[in-house]
C-alpha cells in the first residue's frame, strides 16, 4: 500500500462523512474498506451488503 493509496482512502472516508455526518470515523473507515474490497479487490457488481445506495 503506497502513500497515494492512503491519501485516496482518507479522501473517500472524508467524503463519506460529509454525506453521512452521523457516521463515526470508525464506521466510515469500515464502510469505505468494505466498498473497496467489494468493488476494487473482488470486482463484484451491485451494492455492497448493507448499502442503501442505488
Amino acid at each position: 500500500m503506497g502513500t497515494t493509496d492512503v491519501s485516496a482512502f482518507h479522501a473517500c472516508t472524508t467524503l463519506y462523512r460529509i454525506h453521512h455526518p452521523e457516521a463515526s470515523l470508525n464506521e466510515a473507515r469500515r464502510l469505505v474498506s468494505e466498498w473497496i474490497d467489494h468493488h476494487v479487490v473482488h470486482h463484484r457488481p451491485g451494492p455492497t451488503t448493507g448499502c442503501e445506495c442505488a
